[in-house]
């Protein structure tokens, strides 16, 4: 698919895989960590099950598994019920071990998250320079994202960070080769705000795209159709 990486995380329900088939979008996440979104990994298998017979754009789409310090069993016995496209690392994992998930599941891309603490002023944010806080896996990864912290859970917080901060770790990225994605209270309504000013190379959404906590489908085909309008 073409334009910026749009992906969905937190996906649960074989019928909203169904109503959202026809959507381009790029990615489809499945949480595997603590959290109100948690699948199995049977449960995961069974949803990546129905993408891939899908008969629209989604039966195309990576299936991304998110961690949170998993172990290096925890991510065999995952994979063997669920076939993962992306590993997304959620929490103090080392590039040590990020290469150690690229050499164990060849074929298998990863992507690294930094969070920030929330907040619009920058004296808010968690600062430090991009080399400090990416250089370290920039041979190690093949995506980097950028997410609000969560003190539970570690993201998916539905809260904004400073997003001023962006295209200084998103030119040290893309200087180098890797994609760069934002996460963080994003919504069909600010998304497109952020795409035309700070021009990510990719979306992550999860609660903004829920009502009452179910993800919505037409808040989905909203974030979707706004973020590929700025290709």
């Amino acid at each position: 698919m073409s334009g910026p990486i749009v992906k969905i995380c937190g996906l649960q329900r074989g019928e909203v895989i169904q109503s959202i088939e026809h959507l381009l979008i790029d990615w489809i996440g499945f949480v595997l960590a603590p959290s109100r979104r948690r699948v199995t990994p049977e449960r995961a298998g069974e949803l990546i099950a129905n993408m891939r017979s899908s008969s629209g754009p989604l039966r195309d789409a990576s299936a991304v598994g998110v961690f949170v310090n998993p172990g290096e069993e925890e991510l065999r016995s995952t994979m063997r019920s669920a076939p993962l496209d992306i590993i997304q690392l959620h929490g103090r994992e080392s590039p040590a071990f990020c290469n150690w998930v690229r050499t164990e599941f060849p074929g298998v891309r990863v992507m690294k998250v930094v969070s920030f603490a929330s907040g619009r002023n920058r004296d808010d944010a968690v600062l430090e320079s991009p080399e400090g806080l990416l250089g370290p896996y920039e041979d190690a990864v093949d995506y980097l994202l950028l997410d609000t912290h969560d003190p539970v859970y570690g993201g998916g917080s539905g809260q904004t960070f400073n997003w001023e901060m962006i295209p200084e770790y998103r030119d040290w990225a893309r200087a180098r080769g890797i994609p760069l994605l934002v996460a963080g209270g994003l919504t069909p309504d600010n998304v497109g705000h952020l795409m035309e000013r700070y021009a990510p190379d990719g979306v992550d959404v999860s609660s903004g795209v829920e009502t009452d906590g179910q993800k919505d489908s037409e808040k989905i085909r909203l974030f979707v159709e706004r973020v590929k309008a700025r290709v």
